[in-house]
């Protein structure tokens, strides 16, 4: 396909690592979370391993996402030293790391940045009203909190990020104003690379009984946030979970360029496999859409990283398009 001819669809090639399971909130449509107590904590060892089997196989990013301890639990040292020591061996093995393990304080978010290209947190949705349903046991999910998380990042210089999760009881109002918030904290700080639409998807661990978000919406979702966003933003959707491939292109013709990390399992919907890089292609070819890796971190914000990362950045966006993801030992989509 032509360069004249084509449109550019970027995607991360992917991998997700999860510390823990275990979370102290209990978002009712949850399909990630466990007990505290009930899961073992990933070793830096097995870790080690896993990541050495992922080497020269197109992945760039490793996104480090973990359930949450408390702010006050006496394991949250313990916690944050293994998402920090999983962040430097992934550093140290030649990827990316992008990190997402919910609200954090201006300390470990400082400490983090030194791991990490680039980090982000679901800013999900603003009104308070789901601290009443389906947040009522679920803490870090304070509206003020997770704004916060972004103010933070901007003042930290940290890409970022963040985005909506639909149909979990909010209504269209408060899309525009979640969005507005975001474009507001982008406008003072510059930080915010992507803006993911998150359609809810029912799964078989989740206790909340609603139906899946009427994707079919998405379009005009999509339309209206590209008024309210600044146009650098990126507007993301999660293929695996707009399935049908006329609506996937409807979304990308109102706007969206980018389908997220992908990799071989979606952590936070389970029940919605990533689908393999050349469906997505033969879906998006004949519609002149050209399906183009990407790294973690938008070259606009190489050089808020630190230097030792930014080596590791320039030599990934020399070597990314170079990368077969038809091979049959590519392990990543």
């Amino acid at each position: 396909m032509s360069a004249a001819t084509s449109r550019q669809i970027t995607y991360s090639p992917a991998y997700t690592i999860v510390p823990t399971y275990e979370c102290f909130n209990r978002c009712a449509y949850c399909n990630f979370r466990t007990d505290p107590g009930k899961s073992p904590w990933l070793t830096l060892s097995d870790a080690e391993i896993l990541l050495k089997s992922l080497q020269n196989t197109g992945i760039c990013e490793i996104l480090i996402l973990s359930g949450e301890v408390h702010p006050h639990s006496p394991l949250r040292k313990a916690w944050f030293d293994r998402i920090f020591d999983l962040c430097k061996l992934a550093l140290s093995l030649g990827f990316l790391p992008h990190t997402n393990v919910g609200p954090l304080s201006f300390a470990e978010m400082a400490q983090l940045k030194t791991v990490n290209v680039s980090m982000g947190l679901m800013l999900e949705q603003l009104t308070p009203i789901l601290l009443n349903t389906v947040h009522k046991n679920a803490p870090s999910k304070l509206p003020k909190l997770r704004l916060e998380q972004l103010e933070l990042a901007g003042e930290l210089k940290i890409p970022f990020t963040t985005g909506l999760l639909l149909g979990i009881g909010e209504s269209s109002a408060d899309w525009w104003e979640s969005l507005e918030a975001i474009a507001t904290i982008h406008q003072r700080w510059g930080n915010i690379q992507e803006v993911i639409l998150q359609p809810h998807s029912p799964g078989s661990q989740q206790t909340w009984q609603f139906p899946a978000f009427d994707t079919h919406l998405l379009p005009e979702i999509i339309t209206k946030a590209k008024e309210i966003l600044p146009t650098e933003i990126t507007i993301q959707i999660p293929p695996n979970l707009v399935q049908q491939p006329e609506l996937l292109l409807a979304c990308l013709d109102a706007g969206a360029r980018d389908l997220g990390g992908i990799g071989p399992k979606d952590e936070v919907n389970p029940n919605y496999p990533h689908p393999h890089y050349q469906k997505l292609t033969e879906i998006l070819r004949p519609a002149n859409w050209e399906l183009t890796p990407r790294l973690p971190v938008y070259p606009k914000y190489d050089d808020w990283l630190f230097e030792g990362l930014q080596i590791i950045v320039k030599q990934w966006r020399n070597t990314i398009q170079s990368v077969d993801f038809n091979s049959d030992s590519s392990v990543i989509l």
